[in-house]
């Protein structure tokens, strides 16, 4: 079984983990195993993630695709408390349609913008944050082996 090492997310993917938790769309279905939905409902990641292997798997677009650590493992990390959550700023992101803005903006950084705006967070909260969920990612220095072989596009 091969195995690479994911890079970090898009800033924009801590904010979506945190929106999967506040929406309850992470079941877990055991120790290692979850499931995200997305957004809008039409999609379900499994997530596989065993830390003290530092191994991860989702059948995420970005996870499969694009080689980072895609939203539906930070959700799951996040679970399980091996990342910080800010109660606050995930309350602020319940019922957000990400799928619907990241397709409607083609830009993360916009769509980042939209919601701290739309939603009247504080851009420096929101980014120290992130800071944090990526500075422990960081140290997680997580890598994909591939547990499964279907993948569901974002």
């Amino acid at each position: 079984m091969s195995s690479t090492y994911l890079r970090m997310p898009p800033r924009i993917k801590v904010l979506e983990a945190l929106g999967a938790l506040a929406d309850g769309r992470v079941e877990v279905i055991n120790d290692k195993e979850a499931v995200v939905k997305s957004s809008d409902g039409t999609r379900v990641y499994k997530v596989y993630v065993d830390v003290s292997r530092r191994e991860v798997d989702s059948t995420d677009n970005g996870t499969v695709h694009r080689g980072y650590i895609g939203y539906p493992i930070i959700s799951f990390l996040m679970l399980k408390k091996l990342l910080p959550i800010n109660e606050g700023l995930m309350q602020s992101l319940k019922g957000i349609p990400w799928r619907r803005l990241n397709e409607e903006y083609r830009s993360y950084a916009r769509v980042m913008e939209v919601i701290i705006k739309d939603k009247g967070l504080s851009e420096s909260e929101v980014n120290k944050y992130i800071d944090q969920v990526l500075s422990v990612l960081r140290r997680m220095n997580l890598k994909r082996v591939q547990k499964y072989n279907e993948v569901i596009e974002e």
